[in-house]
């Protein structure tokens, strides 16, 4: 059981390196790009692994925060509507969009570290 534990961290990082990936790869955009795909599949991988590691606690012994999990919860699907408005219209990404679905993961990566 600690294996599928660990494996499930382990792909919630992924899916919060893919969404620290998708930043920086729309900064290298051309002003007016559509807003990449992977911020919903990034979203979707730590919603996923998130609900699963979970689901998991109480056969792994594991406890946590259920305040701070439905905090980061709330955060990531910010994160996922407005990546995923902007994905489904295909339309131009407004400049300020990027910069903040990577404060809102910074801010969520911050609340994972130092949320006792």
């Amino acid at each position: 059981m600690e294996f599928v534990r660990l494996l499930l961290v382990f792909l919630h990082l992924l899916g919060m390196a893919v969404l620290v990936g998708m930043f920086l790869l729309s900064r290298r955009a051309p002003a007016g790009a559509p807003l990449n795909v992977g911020w919903v599949h990034g979203a979707a991988l730590q919603l996923i692994t998130g609900l699963a590691l979970q689901l998991l606690a109480p056969f792994t012994d594991t406890e946590y925060s259920h305040v701070k999990l439905g905090i980061k919860l709330l955060v990531l699907l910010v994160i996922a509507g407005l990546a995923l408005v902007y994905v489904i219209r295909r339309v131009a990404a407004p400049s300020w969009l990027p910069p903040t679905l990577a404060g809102l993961v910074v801010v969520n990566v911050g609340l994972a570290v130092f949320w006792t």
